[in-house]
């Protein structure tokens, strides 16, 4: 298990995502033991995916993200759309090898949610699976409680590994993020989601919840955390080089991905 259980937001936002990048070289290569689970929290990021990088005016979005929000902003490769980022949002991602010859998305979804069904089971916590209209970074996916959504899962594959990622809000105003990602595509897209492109999302606030929210009793963000910490093991290091080579990994990611970088 590899562990950035806090990253300040001065950090890179781009660095665990590079970090898995590098995770599943590493498995695809056979030089690490699977599964790898890498748990991680931001201060303040903003994730965006392609297809929200590609809406007419998400470099300008992006730039009052940075200067007028304070958010650490990026382009990630793998599927899914803008999610932000706090230290009440918890990311666990899951690495594997693939199997020659297979690809079932759906199952390593299934396989995700069961592997969150079971660290929240001991808190009282049931949810259900299925796309919440309204919601940011939507898909078939997403876990919710009475209709609000807490967490969505979203992939990225090698040719040899795989990576289920998954962003959970235990704890914080739920609304206020969404209400940010609401405020993102409409400087980048359009109002209420109606692009030029077609892409962006029309984020209605009061679909989106944590988990302190829907359950009252849920003990928040750090207790979890030590319990998912606990339950997967102790952390792995990093051998030595590593660091090195993810943060070239996340130049990388930067210089392909980002839309004000062309």
């Amino acid at each position: 298990m590899i562990t950035h259980l806090r990253l300040s937001s001065d950090e890179d936002i781009y660095y665990p995502f590079a970090c898995e990048e590098w995770l599943c070289r590493e498995a695809g290569e056979d030089r690490m033991p699977v599964p790898a689970v890498h748990l991680w929290r931001h201060e303040r990021a903003f994730v965006l995916g392609l297809r929200d990088s590609r809406l007419p005016r998400a470099a300008e979005a992006m730039d009052w993200l940075e200067r007028e929000e304070g958010y650490r902003v990026m382009v990630r490769n793998s599927g899914g759309a803008a999610v932000p980022l706090d230290l009440g949002v918890v990311n666990v991602t899951l690495v594997r090898r693939s199997a020659p010859g297979r690809l079932d998305m759906n199952g390593d979804f299934r396989l995700m949610a069961a592997l969150l069904a079971e660290t929240l089971e001991p808190y009282g916590v049931r949810f259900d699976t299925g796309e919440v209209s309204g919601s940011y970074c939507p898909g078939e996916y997403d876990l919710s409680i009475d209709g609000r959504k807490f967490c969505g899962l979203a992939q990225r594959r090698q040719l040899r590994a795989y990576a289920v990622q998954a962003f959970v809000n235990v704890e914080g105003d739920s609304a206020a993020r969404a209400a940010v990602v609401r405020e993102f595509y409409r400087r980048a897209g359009g109002v209420g989601g109606a692009a030029a492109a077609g892409a962006a999302l029309d984020v209605r606030p009061a679909v989106m919840g944590s988990l302190t929210e829907l359950q009252p009793d849920f003990p928040g963000a750090d207790t979890w955390l030590g319990s998912l910490a606990a339950a997967f093991g102790e952390p792995s290091p990093l051998p030595a080089g590593a660091p090195s080579a993810i943060r070239d990994i996340a130049a990388g990611l930067r210089a392909r991905y980002d839309p004000r970088e062309s």
